[in-house]
């Protein structure tokens, strides 16, 4: 999920998501948008951002990093398209897409692609801040990888714990076991999970490629050591129970990062 990452850098690396402003005002923020397509309309949603959207997005100040479908039906396979974006600052966000409603061309755009009826039955929008030990993204020229974007919900306090397991110890061992980093994530707002939720976006060759990583990672000493010892200083379990979300995308065709 700095970037120019998910050109993700070069989605979550960006450059990979830019150098930290010594102001708060004028740090980025990314913004995690999902939208559901009207029943039979997802392809006409991927035309039109294929088509126009990331353009207009990008005339009027918005950085694209990321852009993926979810390849699980549970998920919303077939009807979502899931995408990251990088804005100067949260007003400068308001005002970038201000600017886009406004512009003569989208107006046209969404007229015609909405000819037979509207095309996009939902928008989700999630700001978020990249946390301090988010890994650098390197630059990628192969074939397309697998996403998968990672939620974890903590406990009341424990937030701050599981970032300290991420930043010395999980980081590494995704690596170690094959995993790519491509940015990790708090939500801003209280009523998104700030305080509480960890959003983050790795890579894969492939599913089973991540279904050995994550095997072989959960079986890693290191790993077993590293969870108890922060389970233990902590005072019990870092995530609530089912508190950990995969949902496993496929980037799209126009994704910036692949």
């Amino acid at each position: 999920m700095n970037i120019r990452p998910l050109r993700l850098v070069s989605l979550l690396g960006l450059a990979l998501l830019g150098a930290a402003s010594s102001s708060a005002q004028e740090s980025p923020v990314f913004e995690l948008r999902t939208y559901t397509a009207m029943p039979g309309k997802h392809a006409n949603v991927l035309a039109r951002f294929r088509d126009h959207t990331l353009k207009l997005f990008e005339k009027h100040g918005m950085t694209n990093l990321g852009y993926a479908v979810p390849m699980d039906a549970k998920d919303g396979a077939g009807e979502k398209l899931v995408y990251l974006l990088q804005h100067r600052s949260r007003e400068a966000a308001k005002e970038s897409f201000k600017a886009f409603g406004a512009d003569p061309a989208w107006k046209a755009v969404a007229k015609a692609s909405e000819v037979d009826g509207k095309i996009v039955a939902k928008i989700e929008s999630v700001f978020l801040t990249q946390v301090p030990y988010s890994p650098q993204v390197a630059n990628y020229d192969g074939p397309p990888r697998v996403f998968e974007m990672r939620t974890y919900t903590t406990p009341p306090g424990k937030v701050a714990a599981i970032d300290a397991r991420f930043r010395d110890h999980t980081i590494a061992l995704f690596a170690k076991h094959g995993m790519t980093h491509l940015g990790y994530y708090h939500p801003i707002d209280a009523d998104k999970g700030a305080g509480s939720t960890l959003i983050y976006f790795l890579a894969h060759k492939d599913r089973e490629a991540a279904a050995k990583s994550f095997a072989a990672f959960r079986a890693d000493p290191d790993w077993i050591a590293a969870r108890a010892a922060s389970e233990k200083a902590a005072g019990g379990p870092l995530t609530v129970k089912d508190g950990v979300k995969s949902v496993f995308l496929m980037p799209t065709d126009f994704s910036p990062v692949k």
